[in-house]
């Protein structure tokens, strides 16, 4: 289908939004006026550059209040028609959008309401132009589609149609399936939007919160089956008002956009992009770092041994169990040290899984490498982070593990037997879209979204998993903006005794996270332990939690450059500790625990 989006979705000037669009791979877009007001082109230059970008001026919105409203302002509001009219015809847009009435003195009459967009629609056809009647969800007295269509009905001109607003459809809770009940040929338009599920004033609940499909908790997917089973053939088109949005660089948003109307035709069937590959474990996480050695000294405290080197890169291979950390030392580091820059996942098709990625808009990354190199494939995730898909010890498959050469090591302390989970501070314009690429591109499991107190904000996190939990990638994201290197990334290493873990970490020179007392007060407040335990916790700065599933016990060390490691004994759990996590980040702004790096 043909997708399009409102320029009011994306930041910046008009020409860079449509230039956007254009790039992500949108047909066409709706004009918002703001949008046409500001810009310096004439509407003739406007729909030049549109055709130059390959774009088409789908609608041209909003015009408000312009039904069941006295005489008067109604004879203002055909005036103004008119002027809009003409401007539509010059910029080559050939649907307006018309909001249902919130004119304070707007009555209710279906059959005023009708009479007055009869009108408009015949002035309307006057110059070759649709009138599209929607229902806002906060109208005075039309709030919901099927009030819009009868309304539209009663009209009967051919040209005035419904536009249909999944966010004014689905906050309302109206029940979609009564769109069947409209002509497709009646559907003038289709505008899209997401939401988190929030308890607040509709009318600010649109204007700042909504997302773009399959970044929210509305089933727009359902609501888009009902629509297209009335043989509507009309653009799926995205309208979102959004803070972060509106803020954030408007190119990686439109790619954003673009994916989410791939990936919702994908599920509604009428597109079918490379199936999805789901990863069954993590390969690696390599480190980027100007100098190795304060890193190389914590993996060697954590029990970590040097097993290998790349042939001819400067990356060593760190491993115990089936926990493996690449250390790599070339390119150019961040200015703060040491960084988590990628990850591996194993893969059951690592071509697949690429092709997935690029279908979906993932940007695959070039990579430097010497002939006899494994050929690997790798995107980027919207943080920056580059994601392998890996293959290891499959005869049929390029194995990553065969670049390196071994090395001469003795075996460290064990404690670790693999790698729990990855923690990704996400910039804080990229959380929702990292959400959904995780989940569309890579296939993973969004868990519900979290949020954590924090000294100084409040945080968000949402996991992402496999079905068996061998991948976990835990997503968060401050309030605002910021370069605090409390909020780093962190890389959850699994054990079966974290006390013998983290007393081995110690002995071996490795510094823990201190936690205050008061942790451990309220602790014996809400649990009971064997005689001596709490006080272990205490002593090594062990944090405790449990679920209906199980025991969660956990300790971090401090941090070097942006990376900080955790040791987790999960038996049983299912979560990721948010119980304690405003403990640990106050603990760590207490200390801004950096070792170098």
């Amino acid at each position: 289908m043909r997708t399009s989006i409102a320029t009011v979705s994306l930041s910046g000037s008009l020409t860079e939004k449509l230039t956007a669009a254009s790039r992500a791979g949108f047909d066409g877009v709706e004009i918002f006026e703001n949008d046409l007001l500001a810009s310096p082109l004439t509407p003739e230059e406007i729909r030049a550059r549109c055709a130059d970008l390959g774009l088409t001026v789908d609608l041209y919105q909003p015009m408000r209040d312009i039904e069941a409203v006295p005489a008067d302002e109604f004879a203002r509001g055909l005036r103004r028609a008119r002027h809009k009219f003409e401007v539509m015809r010059r910029l080559g847009a050939d649907t307006v959008l018309v909001c249902s009435s919130v004119h304070p003195l707007a009555v209710d009459d279906d059959a005023l309401a009708a009479y007055h967009l009869r009108q408009l629609a015949d002035l309307a056809q006057q110059f070759g132009i649709r009138v599209a009647y929607e229902a806002l969800a906060w109208g005075r007295h039309v709030s919901t589609y099927d009030h819009a269509w009868r309304i539209v009905e009663a009209a009967d001109h051919p040209a005035l149609g419904t536009c249909l607003d999944s966010f004014h459809i689905l906050s309302r809770g109206s029940d979609p399936k009564g769109i069947e009940d409209i002509p497709g040929e009646k559907i003038f338009f289709l505008q899209l939007a997401d939401a988190p599920l929030l308890a607040m004033d509709v009318l600010q609940w649109s204007r700042h919160y909504r997302c773009f499909p399959g970044q929210g908790g509305f089933d727009v997917a359902g609501l888009v089956r009902h629509v297209l089973r009335t043989g509507y053939d009309g653009p799926l088109s995205l309208e979102v008002f959004n803070d972060v949005f509106r803020q954030a660089e408007a190119g990686p948003t439109a790619v954003d956009a673009h994916r989410s109307l791939l990936v919702l035709q994908e599920t509604v069937g009428v597109a079918t992009p490379p199936p999805p590959v789901v990863p069954t474990g993590v390969a690696f996480a390599e480190l980027v770092t100007p100098d190795a050695e304060p890193v190389s000294a914590v993996l060697g405290a954590l029990g970590f041994a040097r097993t290998a080197r790349h042939r001819s890169k400067p990356v060593d291979l760190w491993q115990q169990g089936e926990a493996r950390i690449l250390v790599n030392t070339s390119g150019a580091a961040r200015r703060d040290g040491t960084g988590l820059a990628a990850i591996g996942l194993e893969s059951p098709d690592p071509a697949g899984a690429a092709r997935r990625a690029e279908a979906l808009l993932a940007p695959v990354l070039p990579r430097r490498r010497a002939p006899e190199d494994a050929p690997l494939d790798a995107v980027a995730a919207p943080d920056g982070t580059q994601l392998f898909f890996c293959a290891r010890a499959r005869n049929e498959l390029p194995d990553w593990r065969a670049d390196f050469t071994d090395a001469a090591h003795e075996a460290g302390t064990p404690g670790v037997h693999g790698i729990d989970h990855l923690a990704l501070t996400q910039p804080w314009h990229h959380f929702d879209e990292a959400t959904l690429f995780h989940r569309s591109v890579l296939g993973l499991h969004a868990q519900e979204s979290v949020d954590v107190a924090d000294p100084y904000g409040l945080l968000r996190s949402r996991a992402v998993t496999n079905a068996d939990g061998s991948v976990r990638i835990a997503l968060s994201v401050g309030a605002a903006p910021t370069d605090d290197p409390v909020h780093a990334q962190h890389i959850a290493l699994a054990t079966d005794d974290v006390v013998t873990a983290a007393r081995g970490f110690r002995a071996s020179g490795g510094r823990l996270l201190p936690i205050p007392a008061n942790y451990y007060d309220d602790l014996a407040a809400r649990y009971e332990f064997a005689d001596g335990e709490l006080e272990t916790y205490r002593e090594l700065g062990i944090l405790y939690d449990r679920d209906a599933h199980g025991e969660f016990r956990h300790c971090y060390t401090v941090t070097v450059g942006r990376v900080f490691f955790e040791l987790v004994q999960r038996d049983g759990y299912r979560g990721y500790g948010a119980q304690n996590a405003p403990v640990r980040l106050a603990a760590q702004h207490a200390g801004r625990a950096v070792i170098g790096g």
